[in-house]
């Protein structure tokens, strides 16, 4: 799984540490989640991410 985070950030015109501050997570967590570096991911911080960002989990086919 790929996450988007700073792409929609960046179209939302909103800032990592804006993000950071929402999420209530270590900075080293959230630093390697939002950089796609992590090996897993709980369901409630995508719930959580998806809630502040205003968007949904998308699922697209790999190629």
């Amino acid at each position: 799984m790929k996450l988007r985070i700073l792409e929609i950030l960046d179209e939302q015109q909103k800032t990592k540490y804006w993000l950071y501050k929402q999420m209530g997570l270590s900075y080293q967590n959230f630093n390697k989640m939002v950089n796609n570096q992590t090996e897993s991911i709980r369901f409630e911080n995508i719930d959580a991410l998806c809630q502040i960002l205003n968007c949904t989990p998308n699922v697209f086919p790999l190629k």
